[in-house]
């Protein structure tokens, strides 16, 4: 057992342990119904010996009676256990579901753009559904078979000792050689399984990507490569399957010998006259009860190491630490005026590619700021830090003299409104959308917004108005449309600091004045840090950074810099102003 298989059983556990009445009311109500079902072939035992005696007519319905009485306790206990099983799995998998749901959003930024989204929501529902199956594992097969198998051993025992032994000898035999097939198949197991994420991965990316598989002629290499990966995926199946179907063959050949043997020496004995004809009856439907209660065993185990197969999966993902967290002690944010300071911060994507180093940088309250630069000299970076998607690997980030890494991220992430250069929307209404940015507005406020970021003009074009959904990342709406919606957010946020990351480049020029407009209504009183390639957008700025190779060049006013001979941002104007695009 590998500690994620502990992990696995200790996480099942936790959550199982909290419905104590319903899961030990299902584990007794199976356990009683296993004892009596044992019981009701000994009761036709004593029928048959009484109809080779002088039992009478009564005697025989007697009997009938008790065998009916049996048969009736038996099926009120596998009904109870039925009702408490469906009260406990439900809940347990709704809890699962809620904790893996909760400990994703835990992870930071980075974990996300590591790993496939489809993966992901694969892991989750297989997580929460493999406790379903191992609970039936557990508690619908191997408890009625140990039961069973136990109660059948006593009772043979009190007819003939031989017979209990023989039973518990072959059962364990049995038992061992299912478990190390289980054991050795399982390796090949764990790697159906992640082929099979591999396969949901690839699937999920060429469909995210389905512009792009059209745009560029591309279908044929990735149905060629997807057919490559199911294939792979499908002789893994396929072996796995034959593995089972080969060892099914041995457990038949063992049943054969234990009723062909065990029967030849009952025979024997009832010859001797050890045995009455109503204990051969008995010992055969023993046989018949063990061997249909144990002859899926092998295929109980094989599925039980699957199920932990496909949970492990998410249980290393809880065994992943979370790159960003906040402090034991981490207080919350209280943002009075805004003031941002960088002290000499230092940054690395990687050890070998270092973006800052020894940045100092101050923003003063209620001052608005613009980061300009070529790609890749940081200006992103800088907004990044700030928002901790990344922490910095040295020095310190200061909003109102307070670290950001000593206060949570939701208070940070609270004081902060961001209208990123791609906004992405939730697969809801458009009121939805917009209300995002506080849960709390109301309709009135959310059309107000929605008026100021001049999203009512395309909102009101459409049918359902406000309660038109956008689809899945807002694929509905254009570029433009969805950027609109990210200032309307904005807008209802009202956050002490405002960040814009390129918030119109996907804006034409009659949009993009409109919005100007709005803008300067969201920055008044606000401190604002703009990102921008597109210059004209940022003329009015109290201040401009020039940012290159990660460290700031040049710093001033529009007018300032333009002025300055030589310099990048003078360059960088000529550029735009001559019709050119960086």
């Amino acid at each position: 057992m590998n500690r994620y298989t502990k992990q696995t059983f200790c996480i099942y556990w936790k959550h199982a342990k909290k419905y104590p009445l319903a899961l030990w009311g299902t584990v007794l109500a199976i356990t009683l119904a296993s004892i009596v079902g044992v019981a009701s072939p000994y009761m036709y035992k004593l029928i048959f010996d009484g109809l080779n005696t002088d039992a009478t007519l009564v005697d025989i319905y007697r009997l009938l009676t008790w065998l009916a009485l049996l048969y009736a306790g038996e099926w009120i206990c596998w009904r109870s256990a039925s009702f408490f099983n469906s009260y406990f799995q439900t809940r347990v998998m709704r809890d699962l579901a809620n904790t893996c749901f909760a400990f994703m959003h835990t992870h930071s930024f980075g974990f996300f753009h590591n790993n496939f989204v489809g993966s992901l929501v694969k892991r989750v529902n297989r997580f929460y559904r493999s406790f379903e199956g191992i609970a039936d594992r557990l508690t619908w097969d191997l408890l009625p078979v140990t039961v069973n198998v136990v109660t059948i051993a006593i009772v043979l025992s009190f007819r003939n000792i031989l017979f209990g032994i023989i039973i518990l000898i072959w059962v364990a035999v049995y038992v061992g050689i299912n478990i190390l097939f289980s054991r050795y198949k399982w390796k090949y197991d764990v790697r159906r399984t992640e082929f099979d994420t591999k396969v949901t991965g690839f699937m999920a990316d060429t469909m995210t990507n389905h512009s792009n598989v059209k745009l560029f002629t591309s279908f044929s290499r990735e149905n060629k490569t997807f057919q490559a990966l199911t294939k792979q995926l499908s002789d893994l199946r396929r072996m796995t399957w034959d593995m089972a179907t080969g060892f099914e063959a041995v457990q038949s050949l063992l049943m054969f010998v234990l009723e062909i043997g065990l029967m030849y020496i009952a025979i024997g004995l009832w010859f001797d006259g050890a045995l009455t004809m109503g204990d051969l009856v008995l010992l055969q439907a023993y046989l018949l009860r063990v061997f249909l209660k144990i002859w899926d065993f092998g295929r109980i185990i094989r599925n039980f190491y699957e199920h932990l197969a496909d949970a492990e999966e998410m249980t290393q993902i809880f065994d992943t630490p979370i790159e960003i967290q906040d402090r034991k002690n981490a207080k919350k944010l209280v943002v009075k005026k805004g003031g941002i300071i960088f002290d000499t911060v230092s940054f690395y994507y990687h050890k070998t590619r270092p973006i800052f180093k020894k940045l100092h940088l101050t923003i003063k309250p209620g001052e608005r700021v613009a980061f300009v630069g070529p790609s890749g000299a940081g200006k992103s970076t800088i907004v990044k830090m700030l928002l901790r998607i990344h922490d910095v690997a040295r020095g310190s980030i200061r909003i109102d003299g307070q670290k950001i890494n000593a206060v949570t991220q939701q208070s940070l992430h609270e004081a902060i409104s961001l209208v990123p250069q791609d906004p992405i929307l939730f697969h809801r209404t458009l009121m939805e959308n917009i209300r995002y940015g506080r849960a709390d507005a109301t309709d009135e406020e959310v059309m107000e917004a929605a008026t100021h970021a001049h999203c009512a003009e395309f909102i009101n074009a459409f049918t359902d108005g406000y309660n038109t959904y956008v689809g899945e990342r807002g694929v509905k709406l254009s570029g433009g449309e969805r950027q609109r919606i990210a200032i309307a957010r904005a807008i209802l946020r009202n956050a002490p600091i405002l960040v814009l990351d390129e918030a119109t480049s996907s804006l034409d020029s009659e949009s993009e004045s409109l919005i100007q407009d709005a803008l300067q209504t969201l920055m008044k009183g606000k401190t604002v840090i703009v990102i921008a390639h597109r210059l004209s957008t940022i003329m009015s700025m109290d201040r401009i950074l020039v940012v290159d190779n990660g460290a700031v060049v040049e710093t001033g006013t529009h007018t300032q810099l333009t002025r300055k001979k030589g310099g990048l941002y003078s360059k960088l104007w000529k550029l735009q102003a001559g019709g050119f695009i960086e």
